[in-house]
C-alpha cells in the first residue's frame, strides 16, 4: 500500500480505504487506486491482516480447486492431497469451482490474494480460456493439474492412464463376446475425454471392429444416461455392450436397461470408469476401471510441495501417470 501511495501521490490511509471500497473518499479516487492496484497485481494479504492482530505464526498453505465436492473421485483425490500435505507440514485450503469458469477464475484470484504457496487444480468442464492459470505461473505461483489437465499451460500434471484404462475395459468387453459397443463420454474439449475415447476406439480397431457413430453420445451423468439409453435401446439394432466415461453414467445405463426388460449381463454388458461407492451399491455390481484417486492426490501434493521447496527448478515441469486397473464384477460376462 505504501508503494501505491507513493506512485499516486496519496496517503497510505487513502489507499487502504480505496482497497476496502470505503465511501470516505471520492469515487474517482477509489477507482483510480483500485485500477492501479489491479494493473500491478496488488492483492491485500488477508492472512497477514488477520495475523497482524494475533500471535499465531503463518502456516504453509496449499490451495486446491475441486470441480465438485459431491463427486467421489474428486473427494478421494482431496483425501490423498491432505494426507501428503500433513506429512510434509502443510495445510490445505479448498474451494469448489462447481464446473464454472468464472468461479474457477475468481478462486484463483482469491488464492493468490491469500498468499497460498501453490495451487493444485482440476479445471472446470466449460473452461476454454486459460489466462487465469498462466497468470499464476507468471506471478511465480507453482501450479499442478490433476485429472483434467490444461494442455495450453506449461505446468506439472498428475493423471491416470486414461487411454490404457479405456483400452483394457473395451478389450474385456470384446473378449467376452461383445461386438456392438456403445460409448458415453464427456466433452471432447477435455484431454481425459479424448484419451478415453481413443482407448475405446483403438481396442475396437485392434479387434477388427469399427466404432459406430450412432452408438456415440456425449453423456456423463446418470440422469442423461437413463434418457439416452432409452433412446438407443429403442432402435432397431442395439448395442450388446456400453462403455461409460464414469460410473455415474454407467449406473444410469444399468437402471434404464433393466427397466426396459434387458438382462444384465446376458443381453447387455456395462462397464464404467472410477470404481466409486455406487459401483458396489447396484445390482448387479458394476464392472469398472479403478482410478486410484487417493494415489493421484498424494502424487499431486508431492509434486507441488517439491516445486515449492525448490526440488524442481523454476520453469521445469513433471508429468506423472498413475496406473489404472480393471475391476470385473457382475455387469459383464
Amino acid at each position: 500500500m505504501k508503494d501505491i501511495a507513493e506512485a499516486l501521490g496519496v496517503s497510505v490511509a487513502t489507499v487502504s480505504r480505496a482497497l476496502q471500497d470505503s465511501h470516505r473518499i471520492s469515487a474517482e479516487k477509489r477507482e483510480r487506486i483500485q485500477r492501479y492496484a489491479k494493473e500491478h497485481n496488488f492483492y491485500p494479504n488477508v492472512i497477514a491482516e488477520s495475523l497482524r492482530k494475533s500471535r499465531i505464526q503463518p502456516l504453509k498453505i496449499i490451495g486446491v480447486i475441486i470441480p465438485q465436492f459431491a463427486h467421489y473421485y474428486f473427494s478421494s483425490i482431496l483425501s490423498g492431497i491432505e494426507k501428503e500435505a500433513a506429512i510434509r507440514g502443510y495445510r490445505v485450503m479448498v474451494a469448489q469451482s462447481n464446473e464454472e469458469y468464472e468461479r474457477e477464475r475468481a478462486i484463483c484470484e482469491s488464492f493468490y490474494a491469500n498468499k497460498v504457496c501453490g495451487i493444485i487444480v482440476s479445471q472446470a468442464k466449460n473452461t476454454t480460456e486459460y489466462s487465469h492459470f498462466q497468470r499464476l505461473i507468471d506471478l511465480g505461483i507453482p501450479l499442478v493439474f490433476y485429472d483434467r489437465i490444461c494442455t495450453g499451460v506449461n505446468a506439472s500434471r498428475v493423471v491416470v492412464d486414461d487411454y490404457m484404462g479405456a483400452f483394457m475395459a473395451v478389450q474385456h468387453l470384446i473378449n467376452t463376446g461383445c461386438r456392438r459397443i456403445a460409448y458415453y463420454g464427456s466433452s471432447m474439449k477435455l484431454e481425459i475425454s479424448k484419451n478415453r475415447y481413443n482407448g475405446y476406439r483403438d481396442a475396437l480397431l485392434k479387434a477388427g471392429l469399427k466404432p459406430e457413430e450412432r452408438f456415440f453420445r456425449i453423456c456423463d451423468n446418470r440422469i442423461d444416461a437413463e434418457t439416452v439409453t432409452h433412446e438407443i435401446l429403442g432402435q432397431e439394432e442395439i448395442p450388446d455392450a456400453f462403455f461409460a466415461v464414469n460410473d455415474d453414467a454407467a449406473v444410469g445405463i444399468l437402471y434404464a436397461a433393466k427397466r426396459m426388460g434387458y438382462r444384465i449381463p446376458q443381453d447387455i454388458s456395462i462397464c464404467g470408469f472410477t470404481n466409486d461407492e455406487r459401483s458396489t451399491a447396484c445390482d448387479p455390481m458394476l464392472t469398472t476401471v479403478e482410478q486410484r484417486g487417493v494415489r493421484v492426490g498424494e502424487e499431486a501434493a508431492h509434486a507441488l510441495i517439491t516445486h515449492v521447496e525448490g526440488g524442481i527448478g523454476k520453469g521445469e515441469i513433471v508429468k506423472r501417470i498413475v496406473r489404472t486397473r480393471l475391476i470385473v464384477r457382475g455387469t459383464t460376462r
